[in-house]
């Protein structure tokens, strides 16, 4: 189940809770919501069926910018991403891109080791938060 990057922690709500909390999380630290995509109610709309799964693209522009300007590339990786999933047991799962990982695949060093560091802590807090039970 792991993949290079990917950090995941088990949730003790479920999905849309999950997600709730998470939505909730992100705007408490200031960062900007751009989207927050159903993927299973995009599957139910064409006729298949998939287990609770959503994403939650978010950022901050004091964050980002000082990583594009390193390396443009970077922006691929960002905004930033949280996955929120239920599992086949029925177990809820919230995962994001380690952004350490994606710093590393655009070839940033030193230069940018704070604002890496920063986006890291931030990001493991609200994902914590939201995965906690309530």
């Amino acid at each position: 189940m792991a993949a290079d990057g990917l950090m995941s922690m088990r949730s003790t709500n479920g999905p849309k809770e999950t997600m709730n909390r998470l939505e909730t999380e992100v705007k408490a630290k200031g960062m900007t919501v751009f989207a927050r995509i159903d993927h299973a109610a995009g599957a139910a709309a064409v006729g298949l069926r998939l287990r609770p799964t959503e994403v939650l693209i978010f950022g901050n522009a004091k964050g980002g910018t000082p990583l594009m300007q390193a390396a443009q590339t970077i922006g691929i990786d960002l905004p930033l991403k949280a996955l929120v999933w239920q599992d086949g047991s029925g177990d809820t799962w919230l995962s994001y891109n380690d952004p350490s990982w994606f710093a590393k695949r655009h070839g940033l060093d030193r230069e940018v080791e704070a604002t890496i560091n920063a986006m890291t802590g931030a990001l493991e807090a609200i994902a914590r938060a939201a995965a906690a039970p309530q």
